[in-house]
Formats: C-alpha cells, sequence, structure tokens
C-alpha cells in the first residue's frame, strides 16, 4: 500500500533520550541501528522514509547523532524534536529545543520538529503552538544562513539594509512577524515616521546608524 501511494514513512525512536542525562546512551543507538535496517528493508519495497531524532542532547553530543544517523540510516532524511539542549527551561522550552534545532540543522539535519512553551507542562493552545513555529523557524532560517544558502543570504541582506536606511515599513514586512514587530517598535512611543531616523533604543543622539549617516554626507 505504502508504495503502491508513494507514501512516506515515519520511523520513530521510542528510546529517544526523554533528558540530557540519557543522552548518545546505548539504548538510543541500538535503536538508530534497529532504524537503518528498516530504512533499508523500507528502500527495497520502493517506500520512502525519514528518520526520527533525538530528543534531550546537550550541545557537544549534538554532532554524534547527526553522524551516526548518516552512517547507521544511509543518509535517509534525519528530522528531530529539537533537540533540548538543557532540561531546565519549563515554560521556554520552545527556546531550549529551537537552540539546539539550529545546530543539528545546520549539521544536516532534513527537518527540525517544533516544541511550545508548554512542553512538559500541558497541552499548547494556539498562542502556544504560535510561539513554537516562530522559534524553530527562527532556528531553521539560522541553519540555512550557516550553510550558505542564497536566499536566506539575500533576506538578511536586505533587512540590514532596510534598517541602515531607516526603512520601517520594509523592517516590518521583512521580519518573520511584522505585526508584532511594528507592535514593539509603537511600544516605545512612536508610530511609524520616516523622518525619524532611529528608535527608541539608543534616541536620537546616540543611533549608530544615524551617526554613521552623517559622516558620509
Amino acid at each position: 500500500i505504502l508504495a503502491k501511494y508513494d507514501i512516506a514513512v515515519s520511523l520513530g525512536d521510542g528510546l529517544r533520550p526523554g533528558s540530557i542525562a540519557d543522552a548518545n546512551d546505548e539504548a538510543q543507538f541500538a535503536e538508530l541501528k534497529t532504524l537503518g535496517e528498516l530504512t533499508k528493508k523500507a528502500w527495497e519495497r520502493d517506500v520512502q522514509v525519514m528518520i526520527e531524532g533525538p530528543g534531550h542532547i546537550p550541545l557537544n553530543l549534538i554532532e554524534e547523532n547527526i553522524r551516526l544517523e548518516k552512517e547507521h540510516c544511509f543518509n535517509a532524511p534525519f528530522y528531530t524534536l529539537g533537540p533540548l539542549v538543557t532540561d531546565i527551561g519549563a515554560g521556554r522550552d520552545h527556546i531550549t529545543s529551537s537552540i539546539g534545532g539550529a545546530l543539528i540543522a545546520s549539521l544536516g539535519a532534513s527537518m527540525i520538529c517544533y516544541v511550545t512553551p508548554k512542553e512538559h507542562l500541558g497541552l499548547p493552545n494556539l498562542e502556544d503552538v504560535r510561539e513554537g513555529i516562530f522559534a524553530h523557524k527562527i532556528a531553521a532560517h539560522a541553519a540555512d544562513l550557516a550553510k550558505g544558502n542564497k536566499m536566506a543570504l539575500s533576506w538578511d541582506l536586505a533587512m540590514s539594509k532596510a534598517r541602515a536606511d531607516f526603512r520601517w515599513e520594509d523592517q516590518f514586512a521583512l521580519s518573520l512577524d511584522p505585526e508584532y514587530s511594528q507592535k514593539l517598535f509603537e511600544e516605545g512611543g512612536r508610530k511609524v515616521d520616516k523622518e525619524e531616523d532611529f528608535c527608541s533604543m539608543c534616541g536620537p543622539d546616540y543611533c549608530p546608524m544615524k551617526m554613521t549617516k552623517n559622516l558620509r554626507k
């Protein structure tokens, strides 16, 4: 059925580490070898697969995960649940997860799965999902930059130029969350004004962009 309808199978890792203390243990990597065997069986039947990865992994052990997955699973696409790089981020685990996600994606993971602030605490609501997705979209973009992706690089360059020119509307539009970035800008007591070439962080007298612009005149 899977081959006939070209359905890809996600091979899950039930022994993935649920805490930093279990990261890269014998059980985890033994299961990874089993997933590699299942990958070959699926390919022999013309079925596509992707490999699920951890989990809770400290930064210094992430590289080993991607390296062994490529070795044992024959470069099958690897997607990870983060990984979360610390266990103390309750209420902020979308951050601990996106940190690990950025690193493992830069090393070759094909996809990162988002985690919400409610991870380990309860079922997420719509806002939790939104925050988790934004955090991991940033992580994925950071990984694309690290790999030299031209589209990602051009996006960042466009933002840098908009900042240098004080084009506020363009800065909002180029951000991942335009409405939120404009909201934070206006919380400084200002509305978008093309005549004002500063923000409330440094003010009109100490803005480095403005000072550089004046020096070039």
